[in-house]
């Protein structure tokens, strides 16, 4: 257990707090860290919408098929270790950059890119609930907030750096590259790609020091870890809290409309109907719409300690649906800010969906952040979507966002009734 001021009796977790807000950044920093490759690898191998988004479907694909195996890490290493763990393949993952570089191999980048999201996967399932259980549970949303605001922190300054370390290289236009012979292209693409190379490098070895840091400190076991007295419960058992699956479907559709809209900002910002020209000014811009998130989160986390989480909820995702819907039907400078905005309203949808699904799951908890961790799988399913539609002639890549609008209209659903259980929930040590 966490240890007590001598005064109150309360349990400190300043030294844990800061721990998970630091796997918070890296979570951030990588997570954004894939939108630029988007439009670079797009132009260097010459994909469609369809194939270019396949980059944010690998990453998320992570999600459903290691969540299982990362709950069982939660129940044999705890929260700590499976921390340490998940950071220890994420840096793998940022490694292996470097061979899919020198090889100049879409595929291998997807590889990597798999392997890197499995180390998140585990990350999340385990930082969440960790630290929305480092205090009362009436203010675990707020919580979440701040972690998410830390997080955002990262996800604000991942996008403009990366635009300089990694569009840095101007990518020649189709025609150009249709000229080159395949001995020429390949050379081509290796040297371009040579400068992903250096910043997954650094940003692999900061991962492995954080890992060694956190694994060398002693952090408090909260009420929620799994004891040697009770039994390990199926992922089943989970599916009987009607709160926490409908929140699941809430995460899965909420990842899925950011990572749509941030995905493919940069080429959005870059059409005709909007106007701005060449990549390093939309990756600038790019960077408004994580700030928003930034911003709203740090609001978020402070509004939400007297604020109820369900009525917020519905209030910023009809928020979202204006904002899309009036980017979607406009052009230049207000289909540009509208689309931007959308970032502020994102800002508490992730926190706030996960705090009510995993409210009162006791024991269940590491359980029902996996099956909530999985559904993230959203960021995989919902951009190809809407590459899909986008790759449709006659419907185009702006009138495309109604698939993200969808995903806030259920959103919207579950902060009105979906979040309220239906049965009662399972005592923490039941």
């Amino acid at each position: 257990m966490a240890e007590t001021t001598p005064a109150t009796g309360k349990p400190q977790y300043g030294l844990a707090t800061i721990v998970g807000f630091a796997v918070f950044f890296i979570i951030g920093l990588l997570t954004v860290s894939k939108d630029p490759l988007i439009p670079h690898l797009k132009g260097i191998f010459q994909l469609n919408y369809f194939q270019s988004n396949l980059i944010p479907f690998m990453f998320f694909l992570a999600y459903p098929i290691m969540g299982l195996p990362s709950a069982r890490a939660i129940a044999r290493f705890g929260y700590q270790g499976s921390m340490v763990l998940g950071l220890a393949v994420t840096g793998l993952g940022a490694l292996l950059f470097v061979p899919a570089s020198l090889a100049a191999s879409y595929s291998m980048f997807l590889v990597a890119l798999f392997i890197l999201a499995s180390g998140i996967t585990l990350l999340q399932v385990a930082v969440n609930p960790y630290v929305a259980s480092l205090g009362s549970p009436e203010h675990a949303s707020s919580r979440l907030n701040l972690g998410q605001a830390i997080n955002s922190v990262a996800t604000t300054i991942g996008p403009p750096l990366a635009g300089i370390l990694i569009l840095s290289a101007k990518v020649p236009k189709p025609e150009e590259i249709a000229r080159l012979g395949a001995q020429a292209l390949q050379a081509y693409r290796t040297g371009i790609l040579s400068k992903i190379m250096a910043p997954y490098t650094v940003i692999a070895l900061a991962v492995f020091v954080l890992a060694f840091m956190i694994s060398r400190i002693k952090l408090p076991k909260l009420a929620i870890e799994k004891t040697d007295k009770t039994p390990e419960p199926p992922l089943s058992a989970v599916f009987k809290y009607r709160h926490a699956v409908l929140g699941a479907v809430g995460i899965f559709a909420y990842v899925g409309a950011e990572v749509a809209i941030g995905g493919n900002l940069y080429k959005y910002l870059t059409l005709p109907e909007i106007g701005i020209s060449g990549d390093k000014a939309a990756a600038m811009l790019v960077g408004f719409y994580w700030m928003g998130a930034m911003i709203g989160r740090f609001i978020g986390s402070a509004a939400l300690r007297k604020a109820s989480p369900s009525k917020a909820l519905v209030l910023v995702s009809l928020g979202a649906i204006l904002f899309v819907g009036t980017s979607m039907f406009t052009t230049g400078q207000v289909a540009m800010w509208s689309m931007i905005a959308v970032g502020l309203f994102n800002a508490i949808m992730f926190p706030t969906i996960f705090a009510l699904g995993i409210a009162g799951m006791g024991h269940l908890t590491g359980k029902t952040s996996a099956l909530i961790s999985m559904a993230i799988v959203g960021g995989a399913i919902v951009p190809v979507a809407l590459g899909a539609v986008a790759d449709i002639p006659w419907i185009g890549l702006q009138k495309a966002f109604i698939v993200a609008v969808l995903c806030y209209v259920y959103i919207a659903y579950y902060g009105g009734s979906g979040y309220k259980p239906l049965k009662t929930v399972v005592p923490i040590n039941g």
